[in-house]
């Protein structure tokens, strides 16, 4: 959530930067401003109400001792007045500050100014594009069929048990499943981030604490009669357990990562771009998550996009890095980078992994601070990334490392798998 302290100095900035998203946002943001100094305004004369009530209790008390009855029975009269007026002026209080967060809440982040207005994909910028796109053999296959045949994964078996968008690992499989959230978690760990084991639901205070409710509640799954939310991504859990915390300055960064299966219901997805392992409604991820001192945020987004980087380099698989326009940011992004790694079979590039830096749109939405060295609380920054996504890694490591004997496992990867191809 937008700082009120940045819109009151920055409206104009803030309605530009959000331009770039296509939104008009100067209409809301003059009226976010508007019912902040109403509610400003009433919270002032309260104050006033309430001191004034204050100061006649205790005259009324001398008075009495003093056995000027008239005189304090008079001045009693006068607080039930004023009384009501606080009551009064509490609810016009509590019905601005209400009308507030409920506009506030429908702005997404504003953009970091590196990022570009655009409507969509098309309009992300390529920064780098790293690797050869491999030259596969005459009777290479796209993942689905590689999986169908060398018996690595079931789609049909997942809709049998559950629905579409649910497969079934089995043999080599899942062992390359299980390979690739080890090699992950420990290269994650050799970076310095400490691995959690979060719950997979959370209450709607933590979706809403990252940015998920309100606006992406129709693709979360939602447990009514618990009122609990599958998660969508480990970001949630993580980020939330330090939700109305003060943390120690000298703890930052905060840097974690974790494992979890991701649950979306991927509502309006369709076509050929869901086929096998394209688009599900669970899968698993890593995810790293860092907690830090906004002077510090921009380093560490560059610090994490090496990293993911690194892992692809490691899986030997061509990669390129889009940094996002506004029309493609999510929600709470200030700015993000897109990985994605090229399908050769499938002759396109898969999304697996976005990097982003929220600044302080979340930490203002969970009151996640820290204390200065002016001894006054400050709202952290808070990032997180993909480390990887499975799903499309394991389709391009399938359809990039195919030859006509197997499917070569990479050598990075071949510790964990204990076996060096698929055939």
């Amino acid at each position: 959530m937008l700082e009120l302290t940045y819109l009151r100095n920055n409206a104009a900035k803030a309605a530009k930067g959000l331009a770039k998203r296509n939104i008009n946002a100067e209409t809301i943001i003059s009226d976010i401003l508007r019912l902040d100094e109403q509610r400003r305004q009433t919270q002032t004369e309260l104050d006033a109400v309430l001191a004034e009530s204050n100061a006649l209790s205790k005259s009324i008390g001398q008075l009495f001792q003093q056995g000027k009855v008239e005189e304090a029975n008079a001045m009693k009269a006068k607080t039930g007045e004023l009384k009501e007026k606080s009551k009064e002026l509490h609810n016009q209080e509590e019905q601005a500050r209400h009308a507030l967060d409920n506009l506030l809440v429908t702005l997404p982040n504003v953009p970091n100014e590196k990022v570009v207005a655009g409507n969509g994909a098309d309009d992300n910028e390529v920064v780098s594009t790293v690797g050869e796109i491999p030259t596969l053999h005459a009777d290479a296959k796209p993942h689905w069929d590689l999986a169908d045949d060398y018996k690595l994964i079931s789609f049909d078996l997942g809709v049998k048990i559950t629905g579409a968008g649910f497969p079934v690992y089995m043999g080599k499989g899942a062992r390359l499943q299980r390979a690739l959230i080890n090699f992950f978690l420990e290269e994650n760990q050799k970076a310095g981030y400490e691995e959690f084991l979060p719950p997979h639901f959370v209450n709607a205070a933590s979706g809403y604490g990252t940015g998920q409710l309100p606006d992406k509640e129709g693709q979360m799954y939602h447990m009514q009669e618990d009122d609990l939310y599958a998660i969508p991504t480990a970001e949630v859990p993580i980020t939330n357990m330090y939700r109305d915390e003060i943390v120690d300055v000298n703890s930052l960064p905060i840097q974690c990562t974790a494992y979890t299966p991701c649950f979306r219901r991927e509502a309006g997805s369709y076509g050929k771009d869901v086929r096998g392992l394209n688009r599900l409604h669970q899968f698993d991820k890593v995810e790293i998550v860092n907690i830090c001192h906004p002077d510090k945020s921009y380093q560490l987004l560059d610090d994490m996009v090496k990293h993911v980087e690194m892992l692809l380099q490691k899986l030997e698989l061509p990669y390129r890095i889009l940094r996002l326009c506004g029309g493609d940011m999510g929600f709470t992004s200030a700015l993000t980078y897109d990985f994605e790694v090229y399908s050769a079979a499938q002759e396109k590039w898969l999304e697996v992994s976005s990097v982003s830096n929220f600044e302080t749109f979340q930490a203002n939405r969970m009151k996640l601070r820290y204390k200065g060295d002016d001894g006054k609380t400050h709202l952290c920054h808070t990032l997180n990334g993909s480390a990887l996504a499975l799903p499309r890694i394991v389709a391009s490591i399938l359809e990039n490392h195919q030859t006509p004997e197997g499917i070569r496992i990479p050598e990075a990867l071949i510790p964990y798998t204990s076996f060096e191809w698929i055939s």
